[in-house]
């Protein structure tokens, strides 16, 4: 298997790290189904619990590899197989941590922004990139760009395909948390562990909640929220909580099913 992309897991938690520091981590269209690939297994991993996104050398990543011009195949069916990797980290049932050192442009952006967090280096830079190559936005930024940062800030990325620093990618809400270089290793790893002591089965169904309510009716939300909630009560979790809270300690969240 390529080394492109790697994947390690130590106890709760999954780290997969963008591996071609010599191109910046740009990625081929083997690099975005191994990604793929990857997200899948952990997905049907329950001792995973958080997923830290990330990449070698300094950089994130700067998008598709198009160093050696474009590649083989119909550009049509080529770009929707790639589609496939970034509906897979959005939806992703576990949470996930985009740390980014260095470059994130063009799909490397619109990568991190599929993540549920956004951790950002100081020394960071982000570039919706594709304009300037001739291309539209793709790996989901028409859809996550308007949501996250409002159609006009959207356009603006899109159009001029500026680099924006970690602080006003911060202000437009792209990015959640921005640290200093040598702060950025031991916050993800604390925000990690915490993620990892939640419970899996309301994180997941939180996440679920969170992106289908912006497209839902109010009624559809509540109706959603309702079935959500007696899954939970159906989980050793909730029990464990509320004796928690009767005990005055901290409970252990295991999201097994308790209904025998």
């Amino acid at each position: 298997m390529s080394d492109d992309i790697l994947l390690d897991i130590e106890g709760p938690i999954a780290t997969i790290t963008l591996n071609r520091p010599h191109r910046r981590n740009a990625q081929t269209a083997e690099g975005w189904a191994l990604l793929y690939d990857h997200l899948r297994t952990v997905s049907y991993n329950d001792e995973v619990r958080a997923v830290v996104l990330t990449g070698a050398g300094g950089a994130f990543c700067a998008g598709a590899d198009i160093g050696g011009g474009p590649a083989g195949g119909h550009p049509l069916t080529r770009v929707r197989n790639i589609s496939r990797t970034p509906e897979m980290l959005y939806s992703l049932n576990k949470p996930t941590i985009a740390k980014v050192e260095g470059a994130a442009v063009g799909a490397g952006f619109n990568m991190a922004l599929c993540c549920d967090f956004v951790v950002a280096s100081s020394t960071a830079k982000f570039s919706e990139i594709f304009s300037k190559r001739g291309l539209s936005i793709d790996f989901g930024g028409a859809w996550l760009l308007p949501r996250l940062a409002g159609l006009q800030q959207a356009k603006r990325l899109a159009f001029l395909a500026e680099f924006v620093t970690p602080q006003e990618a911060k202000e437009l809400g792209l990015v959640t948390w921005v640290k200093e270089p040598d702060e950025i290793d031991a916050f993800v790893d604390d925000l990690a562990g915490r993620l990892a002591k939640m419970p899996p089965i309301a994180i997941a169904q939180n996440k679920d909640l969170l992106h289908n309510g912006v497209v839902q009716s109010f009624r559809d939300v509540l109706d959603n929220e309702a079935r959500a909630q007696a899954i939970n009560y159906a989980t050793d979790d909730a029990p464990a909580a509320f004796k928690a809270f009767a005990d005055k300690t901290e409970a252990e969240f295991t999201g097994k099913w308790s209904i025998k």
